[in-house]
């Protein structure tokens, strides 16, 4: 925000921007009761992405930065398995969650590309 750095010029950073304002826009659909719960886990995963992402990009290894990649691969997991749970609870149904999946496939998408290319630019 405050830095010129260039992470901030990935298209896997501004698409994961996106989907920590879509995941935290959908979790307001929750029950209050799922605060602690589930609400707290769909945003930390959320944000645990993008930072990922940010942080990722910023190491000079490309090791590193795989990994860091991968760990935000990871949260995508969390986020989707904690989205099956809330629709079989019946607190989402389908419809209102398609805008959030389709920002999900295509930074998944991108995000995969980066861990499985040979060389990741810094």
């Amino acid at each position: 925000m405050f830095l010129t750095l260039n992470h901030q010029k990935l298209d896997v950073y501004t698409a994961s921007k996106n989907l920590v304002f879509a995941c935290y826009q959908l979790t307001k659909a929750l029950p209050n009761d799922e605060k602690i719960g589930m609400i707290s886990q769909i945003r930390r995963a959320a944000l645990s992405v993008h930072l990922n992402i940010a942080e990722g990009a910023s190491r000079k290894s490309e090791s590193e930065r795989k990994r860091y990649y991968e760990i935000a691969r990871g949260s995508f997991i969390e986020i989707d398995a904690a989205l099956d749970i809330a629709i079989k609870l019946d607190y989402l149904t389908n419809t209102n969650i398609n805008e959030l999946g389709e920002l999900m496939v295509k930074c998944f998408k991108i995000l995969t590309g980066l861990i499985n290319s040979k060389i990741i630019d810094n």
